[in-house]
């Protein structure tokens, strides 16, 4: 019997890494140092001027604090004072709810309803979009404000206009019935942002959807509730948020309207006005932080309800 023998091939060892990869793990390392040197500037700003006054504001919404004296800790006794023995401070809430709840939508359907003009091909159309932004450019001034209160005050244009036609109007501005509405108009009259933003939105729908509605029998009505509004949505939901967000948030109007009182009869009390008032008049600077954390909170709750509702109306292509 023969026997047979088998060679046995040895094994070739592993190649070694290749010599690059170490090289190029060190380059790596210090691109990453150089991003976070180049960073640190920005970090540094984002902890002393953003997180270290919220936590700050944070702890002096537990305090007793007037600018000069040393803070003292009363727990919760701002937030308690807040909702039970401050009648004015549920006034503000109340004249800004109804600011926001008004003039956001009304601004909202008036900035849509331009964009829509505009979207029809007009001449020079660069111009027109320069000239209806200008309101949102300007409609936080105090300049404009001022002008505002001259409008219509007792003497001022709106009445002028009026008295043409032989109506005696009121004192636009002087009046609780009146007041607020003039500033819920400004609001309006600031338009211009979410317009350009619509407009955008518009320009981004394909013309071939209004030609197959149209070639159904679709009119200009149904091509607008059909077509138009539902696939506007992310942008009318965009808006929404942000003007949500900055109408909560308005002061110069109300200051320079009502002459930093808020008046007449707390009429123009907003919210950030009162909260003004209680800070820098009252120097009682512990229940203004106390304010100012109620409104995040506000505001943080409003928008995490409209992204939460938003997956009711909001469309997005083919998914609702």
């Amino acid at each position: 019997m023969t026997e047979v023998s088998v060679a046995v091939k040895p094994r070739r060892a592993a190649p070694d890494a290749p010599r690059g990869g170490h090289r190029s793990t060190k380059r790596s390392r210090r691109e990453a140092r150089a991003a976070y040197l180049f960073l640190a500037p920005w970090f540094a700003g984002l902890l002393v001027i953003t997180v270290g006054p919220i936590l700050a504001s944070l702890y002096l919404s537990f305090t007793d604090y007037n600018l000069l004296e040393e803070a003292k800790w009363v727990g919760f006794d701002n937030y308690v004072k807040m909702f039970t023995q401050d009648p004015r401070f549920l006034n503000s809430l109340k004249v800004t709810t109804i600011y926001v709840v008004v003039s956001v939508p009304l601004q909202l359907a008036f900035a849509l309803a331009l964009a829509l003009v505009l979207d029809r091909g007009l001449r020079g159309l660069s111009i027109y979009r320069s000239i209806f932004y200008l309101p949102s450019l300007l409609g936080g001034s105090v300049a404009i404000a001022i002008l505002w209160r001259k409008v219509f005050g007792a003497d001022g244009l709106v009445n002028a206009v009026l008295a043409l036609f032989g109506i005696e109007g009121p004192g636009w501005v002087g009046d609780p019935d009146t007041a607020l509405s003039t500033l819920i108009l400004l609001h309006v009259w600031t338009f211009g942002a979410p317009m350009i933003i619509f407009l955008a939105g518009l320009r981004q729908i394909p013309s071939s959807y209004y030609e197959a509605a149209a070639v159904d029998g679709a009119g200009p009505l149904r091509q607008f509730k059909s077509i138009t509004v539902p696939l506007l949505t992310p942008i009318i939901f965009f808006n929404l948020v942000l003007e949500l967000i900055k109408s909560f948030q308005s002061f110069t109007q109300a200051f320079i309207v009502s002459g930093g009182r808020g008046g007449p009869a707390d009429s123009t009390l907003f919210y950030t006005l009162y909260l003004y008032l209680n800070g820098f008049k009252n120097y009682d600077m512990g229940y203004a932080a106390a304010m100012a954390w109620v409104l995040l909170l506000i505001i943080a709750g409003l928008t995490g309800v409209n992204f939460l509702a938003s997956k009711y109306w909001v469309f997005y292509g083919d998914t609702k």
